[in-house]
């Protein structure tokens, strides 16, 4: 594990942007903004930015309650420079859910496994741990330093950590736990229950209805197309949504865009691992990772003709060989 002082003493005198993974979710936005407010701790100024878009659902609830700045890419296409200091958060350069801005990708703070696509990367500073959240690390950085984090900082990294472990029920481990006893009695509470209220709209019980319409099960794999544009968070709800039927050990959905095919996949297997499972699926026509209970990817727009004249059975053709469940 790195000691974060060495990432202190790296951007000292630097330009530094900390860049999420594309559309980032609570965690990636508590941790860059956790990250973010202690580097200003020691007088050094950040900017937090990403690429894609920021989803209408959890996403953007926090970064109105938080009053969190993000930047998005066309924001600062302007004003990076080569020799600005990038530090990807809850991701790693390569890793198929980031964008290569111009800048320099110095350091990586993930709780990603490094997979084939991106361990070639040299960075100045790398800290990668299998935490169940990214934001956990953030938190350790706090505790390691002691520094008391302001209530709204305590209160983005506690609800990243609630919302990338499913409420403490997918992928925990002890620092997990312990940075929730660390974070919990610092939270904005009045702040934090209005973020996990009310975080659907109506119409996104479509996406229900069309992954119930839509869903096969082959053995103990129940995979789902949504057949129009819906947002990552939620087809990683979906996800869980599916894998909690009882039949239902891996879940695959996915879901149609203009500019690709989105996929988020879950795993209760004690024998499958997610983030393999949808690498080796999506190999030669697209990207993704993840850990063994959870991960994403993409098939690009330009692979897409690549699927055939039917593509819902190419893709779940991938899964099934690549699980070696009879089709």
């Amino acid at each position: 594990m790195e000691n974060v002082m060495d990432l202190i003493n790296l951007c000292r005198d630097h330009k530094v942007y900390l860049q999420t993974h594309n559309i980032p979710d609570p965690d990636a936005i508590g941790a860059a903004y956790g990250l973010k407010m202690l580097l200003d701790h020691f007088d050094i100024d950040s900017t937090i930015c990403y690429d894609g878009s920021i989803d209408k659902l959890s996403s953007s609830k926090m970064l109105d309650i938080l009053d969190i700045e993000m930047l998005a890419d066309e924001d600062i296409a302007n004003d990076m420079k080569k020799d600005d200091y990038i530090v990807c958060v809850d991701s790693q350069k390569n890793a198929g859910n980031i964008t290569d801005l111009i800048g320099n990708e110095i350091a990586a703070i993930d709780h990603h496994p490094t997979t084939a696509a991106n361990a070639g990367v040299q960075y100045k500073y790398k800290d990668i741990r299998l935490y169940g959240a990214c934001c956990s690390i953030i938190a350790k950085y706090y505790m390691d330093l002691g520094i008391t984090p302001t209530p709204d900082v305590a209160t983005a990294l506690l609800y990243g950590l609630r919302m990338d472990t499913l409420q403490f029920s997918r992928g925990v481990c002890d620092e997990d736990i312990s940075a929730f006893a660390f974070l919990h009695p610092l939270t904005d509470s009045s702040k934090l229950k209005k973020l996990e209220m009310n975080n659907l709209d109506f119409s996104d019980l479509k996406a229900y209805g069309a992954a119930i319409e839509n869903i096969r099960v082959f053995d103990y794999l129940g995979i789902a197309n949504i057949p129009f544009d819906c947002p990552d968070a939620m087809i990683a709800i979906v996800a869980d949504f599916i894998l909690s039927l009882i039949e239902i050990d891996i879940a695959v959905i996915y879901c149609t865009r203009k500019d690709g095919i989105k996929f988020s996949i879950r795993s209760e297997s004690d024998t499958v691992d997610a983030g393999k499972l949808i690498e080796e699926a999506l190999k030669d026509i697209g990207s993704g990772g993840g850990h063994p209970t959870m991960a994403g990817g993409r098939i690009f727009g330009e692979n897409v003709p690549k699927l055939g004249e039917y593509p819902d059975s190419e893709i779940t053709e991938r899964f099934l060989r690549v699980l070696n469940i009879p089709f």
